[in-house]
């Protein structure tokens, strides 16, 4: 993820997936579901194809140009929280793929479509739980309302574009040795079997930190101590803060092994 930044190649394609991201985000901030938060965005599906072309550069590129979006629909603290998320819908998705299979990123088979489908539900889910958990965690909006509109979002539109555009796209990459497993060749030092458990414990805290954030939010899930610390605060903020931490550390260390 920091090397890549000693590579021309790697800071340039970067650029590119910022730009791309960014250039197709800003038109439809005049389409808002949550006016200054988010909107309609067919580019979700950029992140994801860049994620699988070209690694460690479509996180950066995503997080990068999320921001630039946002200084043209609301830029403010929530963009902290918007980088951090889009840095792991454009991450995740390489690594949990190499993973799974050494494979080309164009599902034929119904395992590789069933894998594919779940690798960007996990990106999107990811994606979800960092903003969703950080905007509400500042007092602004409930995690049961962002967090599920962001959900469904990211993953629609990643899910239908997706697959389209990879099998247009990648083979002419990688003809041209543009994928980043030519520019960075450098293997992953990490046992598959750490990496494996990467990808469990990802997954764990996603699903974890979706289902106890939307029970927390919606007041289905009363946690005593939570309810307490918080007496008074706006938009359930800091029983949210608290009680998805330990999620958001799962999906950390699982992001870190992969």
């Amino acid at each position: 993820m920091f090397e890549m930044w000693s590579n021309t190649r790697m800071v340039v394609l970067t650029a590119i997936c910022a730009s791309l991201y960014a250039a197709i985000l800003i038109p439809f901030k005049v389409l808002p579901i949550i006016p200054g938060v988010t909107e309609l965005r067919p580019a979700n599906a950029i992140p994801v194809v860049c994620s699988f072309l070209f690694g460690p550069a479509a996180a950066w590129g995503a997080g990068i140009g999320n921001v630039i979006g946002d200084f043209f629909g609301g830029i403010g603290p929530g963009s902290i929280v918007g980088f951090l998320g889009n840095f792991l819908y454009g991450l995740i998705p390489y690594k949990a793929w190499s993973v799974l299979t050494d494979g080309d990123p164009l599902p034929r088979t119904l395992p590789a479509w069933i894998a594919f489908i779940g690798i960007i539900l996990l990106a999107s889910g990811s994606c979800a739980l960092t903003i969703g958990w950080g905007i509400n965690s500042m007092g602004f909006i409930p995690f049961s309302i962002l967090g599920n509109i962001i959900l469904v979002n990211n993953f629609t539109v990643a899910v239908v574009l997706t697959p389209i555009l990879l099998f247009v796209i990648y083979p002419r990459v990688k003809r041209g040795r543009l994928l980043y497993r030519n520019i960075l060749p450098k293997p992953n030092d990490t046992s598959m079997m750490m990496r494996r458990m990467g990808l469990v414990l990802t997954t764990a805290g996603v699903a974890s930190g979706m289902i106890i954030g939307n029970l927390l939010s919606s007041g289905a899930l009363d946690i005593a101590f939570l309810t307490a610390i918080d007496a008074g605060s706006a938009s359930g903020a800091m029983k949210i803060a608290i009680g998805l931490l330990p999620s958001m550390a799962l999906v950390m260390v699982g992001v870190w092994l992969m």
